[in-house]
């Protein structure tokens, strides 16, 4: 397996590709390990209208290539911009 890919990386290729208006990665790697788990929350209004099958689709199509060698786990949490808002207001 390659080096794993930063979170910082990650971040910047989900908003550029995703045009995510707000990404947090969180690097869950074990201690010691090539690495490459990670738990992301990621907000875009491509989301929008999507179900949430084919919004893990949009992120894995746009990891492609770090899936394969570089990511080894991905959790994730896709919202809508409204999603997000309303989550934020019941916190």
């Amino acid at each position: 397996m390659a080096a794993h890919i930063s979170a910082s990386d990650l971040e910047q290729k989900l908003k550029t590709e995703l045009e995510a208006i707000h990404v947090e990665i969180e690097d869950k790697s074990d201690p010691g390990c090539q690495g490459g788990k990670y738990l992301a929350i990621i907000v875009s209004e491509k989301f929008q209208g999507k179900s949430l099958v084919q919004r893990h689709r949009l992120v894995n199509g746009c990891l492609a290539e770090e899936l394969k060698e570089q990511i080894h786990a991905l959790s994730m949490k896709t919202l809508t911009p409204e999603q997000w808002q309303k989550q934020k207001e019941q916190s």
